[in-house]
This record gives C-alpha cells, structure tokens and sequence, in this order.
C-alpha cells in the first residue's frame, strides 16, 4: 500500500467493486444495483465495503432507504468511470484485432424506434450472429445520448439531436417527417389551411420539454413569436396520440403514428422532421458486434 498526502491509496482496486459502486451511484439503491448486476444485494454490499475498506473511507451515506454519495463518494465516481471506460476500450480494441463477432452488445434506444424501426434488423441481426448477447436499454433519446457520452453504452439508436455534443459522432439511418394531428371531431379538422397563430389558441399535447421532438415544435413557433400553450406533457408517442384521438388537445407525431384515429392538419409554411440514427463516441473503439449493428442499419 503507498501513502500520498497522508492517505493509503491501493496499487490495483477490485474492477468488480467499481462495477458495484458505479450501479448503486447511478440507482441510488443498493437492491436496484443487485438486479442490474444479477447479483445479490449482500454481494453488492459486501463489494461496496471491500472497496471502502481499502480506500479507508465511506463512500455512501445510509441513512433508512435513502442512499447517497459522501464527499469521497463524489470524487471517486468520475474516476470510477474513466478506469473501466479503459478497460472496456482496451478489451474491445483487443477484440477487434479478430474477425469474430461475439460477446455483449449494450446499446439504447427509444420505445418509438424499438417498437417501429428496430424490429426487422433485430431479427436478421440475431439470425446472423447468434454468439452476441444483445442488452437493449429502452429510455429516452436524450438520456440515451448521455449514457453513450459518458462511455455506459456502445451505440444509441435515438431521435438525433439537433446539435450534438462534441464528443458524439451522429448517423442518419431514418428520416422522420412530423405532421400536426387533431381529433377528427377538433374545430381546426377539415380545414384546408391553418396558420400557426390559429394553432396556438389551441392546446397542445407535446413530449417533455428536454426532448428533440419538443424543442423542434417551440423553434418553429418562436420564429414567428407565439409561444404553445401545452395542457399535457408525456414522452411516449402512443400515448399522445390517444390522447390527442379523443380531443384532449392537438400535437406533432411521426407520420407512421398519424393512423385514422387522428386527422393531419395542414399548417401553413410548416413542414418539419426528426432524423433518425445511430450515435457513437467519437474516441471510444466499437466492438466488431456493434459495428456489425451499424452496417445493418
């Protein structure tokens, strides 16, 4: 053990411990973190001790249900990250170096994509290379954005960003034209044309005020500056369009959502579109079985 500034610092830390540590950070729950890593929760705990035991310090605060880091906890967790974020490039490059495509393929994308674009090249995927361990996490575009940024995730599939962040290389695979849809029985439906100053005297329905999909609908009203009164906010597409079926309110959905339960309307000067793609980091080395997922997209 070497001292640095009064404190034992260890040679090698348990890679597994950081695993665990990571987990619970990111849950805040030491039984979440136990699901994740299918593991115990004594398991977790005790790795999580181990850990504290050689570092000589606490790195969580326990107190009831609650879990939260400590000072210590805070300024292990970027480092943390950095160490098996190189350890997990380095084994992909070593991986490489081979034409096999095996091994585990963690990779995000949104409930949209997965339900309605993902399907038919999951299947050929699978069928092809069937050596590869696909752990799929549904979640948010932009959250998903996130996690490839900070090395948890290979690849995400998502509704591009509009400007994305340095670090993250975006790839179009779809593109994915936007309409206004009402409620048949609306009192803008049927109308050969509508302005958006009309549009905004109504309520809309509209994801999240973090999302893409968001942010392109309130552009396209500040140019001409009017501002969307939103009456209900949900990120899941389906939903909005029932809601938006039984006259809740109007909204923006893709045109593949825009069935016979809902009625296009026609905006003038409007015409807008989300992109469709995969997302990568710039620096980090793909596995051969993510890069075999790219070229099929």
């Amino acid at each position: 053990m070497e001292y640095i500034t009064g404190r034992p610092t260890p040679k090698l830390m348990d890679i597994a411990a950081l695993k665990a540590f990571l987990s619970v950070a990111a849950s805040g729950s030491f039984s979440q973190a136990a699901e994740q890593l299918f593991l115990t929760q004594p398991a977790v705990s005790k790795r999580v001790a181990a850990l504290e035991s050689e570092l000589g310090t606490r790195l969580f605060d326990r107190i009831g249900r609650s879990v939260t880091l400590t000072e210590a906890g805070r300024a292990l967790l970027p480092r943390a990250r950095h160490i098996l974020l190189e350890l997990e490039d380095s084994i992909r490059a070593i991986s490489s170096l081979s034409d096999e495509v095996h091994g585990t393929l963690r990779f995000a994308t949104s409930h949209h994509i997965g339900l309605h674009r993902l399907p038919p090249v999951l299947k050929r995927f699978t069928r092809e290379y069937p050596q590869v361990r696909l752990d799929i996490r549904f979640m948010d575009s932009e959250a998903a954005c996130v996690a490839v940024e900070h090395g948890e995730l290979e690849l995400a599939i998502v509704t591009l960003p509009p400007a994305p962040p340095e670090k993250l290389d975006t790839r179009l695979v779809w593109p994915d034209p936007l309409a206004i849809v009402v409620a048949r029985e609306h009192p803008l439906a049927g109308r050969r044309r509508v302005t958006l100053r009309e549009l905004a005297r109504h309520p809309a329905i509209l994801p999240a005020r973090n999302t893409y999909t968001r942010q392109i609908a309130e552009q396209a009203f500040e140019r001409t500056g009017l501002k969307l009164d939103i009456s209900l906010s949900t990120n899941y597409l389906e939903t909005i369009r029932m809601l938006v079926s039984v006259g809740i309110g109007w909204s923006l959905l893709p045109l593949t959502l825009a069935d016979r339960q809902v009625r296009r309307l026609p905006v003038s000067g409007l015409e807008l579109q989300r992109q469709l793609g995969v997302v990568r980091h710039r620096e980090r080395t793909l596995s051969n079985a993510a890069l075999a997922l790219e070229s099929l997209l």
